[in-house]
This record gives structure tokens, C-alpha cells and sequence, in this order.
């Protein structure tokens, strides 16, 4: 059975914007790409930027450091699908997020 975990409130992240959150010892980056909320990990594969604090753009986000992108809704970068971040299912009870650890 899925282990969801509480993360944030749905008001901790405005549409269009990301959080660096944490479950069971992992940082994952938590987006909401109008009104729906998508997690993945936080770590970019080219030098481990915080992807959370990338630039969201709909459902791709922009690694601050060095501009790798990565889909949101599957973690595939987008110059190269075979090079991916985890994702992690994302469930909404009430006003809760919840990501399964």
C-alpha cells in the first residue's frame, strides 16, 4: 500500500510556482501547473540544481542553474527523455497535499 505523506497546503503554492518540500528524508520539488500539483524530484541530473526554484513555464520547469528543462507531468528532460528525475504521486485531501514516499 502507498505511503502519502503531507507536504504543504494548497495555499503554500500559487499557481504558476514550485516549493522545495520533504518526504521521508527526500527533497522534492512541488509544482502547481494550474490548480493541479506534480512532484518530482528536486535534483537536476546535469549538476544537482534545485529544481524547485527553477522557472515554471505550464508543465516544464527551467533548472536555474543551467537552463536543463524537465516535464513536470513525467520528469523526462526535454532535449533527452531517456534522461530523467523520479516523480511521485501526488494526492489532494481537502486543502492538503499529500506525495507518496
Amino acid at each position: 500500500m502507498a505511503n502519502f505523506v503531507k507536504v504543504a497546503s494548497r495555499a503554500d503554492i500559487p499557481d504558476g510556482s514550485g516549493k522545495l518540500v520533504e518526504a521521508e528524508g527526500k527533497k522534492i520539488a512541488l509544482f502547481n501547473a494550474g490548480g493541479r500539483f506534480y512532484a518530482i524530484g528536486n535534483e537536476c541530473k546535469h549538476r544537482g540544481g534545485p529544481l524547485a526554484e527553477g522557472d515554471l513555464d505550464g508543465t516544464h520547469v527551467t533548472c536555474p542553474w543551467h537552463g536543463w528543462e524537465y516535464d513536470i507531468t513525467t520528469g523526462e528532460n526535454l532535449d533527452d527523455p531517456n534522461v530523467k528525475v523520479g516523480c511521485f504521486a501526488v494526492k489532494i485531501e481537502g486543502d492538503d497535499i499529500l506525495v507518496e514516499a
